[in-house]
């Protein structure tokens, strides 16, 4: 969407990600089984990534070149399913075969499985590590690609996250991204009454990564920090961005409760209209 006006692209990427949200409601209802919270709390950013900021081919998802995303929060998968289904990387009715026997979209990321999906997640920490290692073989061979790593604010607990993050300054990684979606809640409940990790931003600036804040709902200033985190030379970049959990299904949001629950048929009808906003 090169060349475009920045309130063109982001009025466009809004619409693809109410879709998307539709499509992350649909098929944890259909499959009575899935974590809706965090996949709509990301569901901004991914679209953007998808749609708009990463160079991708969906008939050649195993493409050398190709930007990298790692969804570190494993469990948020169905925003991850949704986005590469409507890129193009495999048909949008296997949305409906989430969590079945023998389907490709299983409930949680397989490399082995799921056209698109670059890195196996779901044991929580390790996903910034596997990044780390993308982005250093990509510098080694003086390949343009970049690396996206998505990480939940509340999978930041683990320390393994800032051994990575310390070996990403080390090798002044600029083509690694790492991006927090920082909802305020873990499945155990608020972030600052489990484990206080703020300030994340001073902590990723002391771990020497160029940080941003953003509001993580805010198309315009999603896109922005995406484009800022291309010219930065000199370092790997961290964009914290302040989401909802939940966001776009008003009881949802902000709900613990939400992390991994299946809305009944009222409530799913409810979230279906919501989101289309009728």
């Amino acid at each position: 969407m090169g060349g475009q006006r920045l309130e063109d692209r982001a009025a466009y990427l809004e619409r693809v990600a109410r879709d998307v949200r539709l499509n992350i409601v649909r098929m944890i209802y259909e499959a009575q089984s899935g974590h809706p919270g965090g996949a709509l709390s990301a569901a901004d950013i991914v679209t953007a990534l998808y749609f708009d900021i990463m160079n991708v081919d969906p008939s050649n998802p195993h493409w050398a070149d190709r930007d990298r995303f790692v969804l570190s929060k494993g469990h948020a998968c169905p925003v991850w399913y949704t986005c590469l289904a409507m890129r193009g990387f495999f048909p949008t009715k296997e949305l409906s075969t989430l969590r079945k026997f023998e389907s490709i979209l299983q409930g949680h990321p397989d490399m082995k499985k799921t056209p698109g999906v670059d890195m196996t997640t779901g044991s929580l920490g390790q996903g910034l590590s596997c990044g780390v290692g993308m982005a250093l073989e990509g510098k080694m061979l003086r390949k343009d690609y970049r690396v996206y790593v998505m990480l939940g604010d509340g999978e930041i607990n683990e320390g393994q996250v800032w051994e990575a993050a310390a070996t990403a300054a080390k090798f002044k990684l600029r083509n690694l991204c790492a991006i927090v979606d920082k909802n305020n809640l873990q499945m155990d409940g608020y972030t600052h009454e489990v484990l206080p990790m703020d300030p994340i931003d001073g902590k990723f600036a002391a771990f020497n990564w160029h940080v941003l804040s953003i509001d993580g709902h805010n198309m315009q200033e999603v896109l922005a920090a995406f484009e800022q985190a291309r010219e930065v030379r000199d370092k790997p970049v961290c964009i914290i961005a302040e989401t909802v959990k939940g966001k776009g299904v008003s009881y949802m949001e902000d709900v613990r409760a939400w992390h991994g629950k299946v809305p009944d048929h009222n409530q799913y009808e409810r979230a279906i209209r919501e989101i289309q906003g009728v």
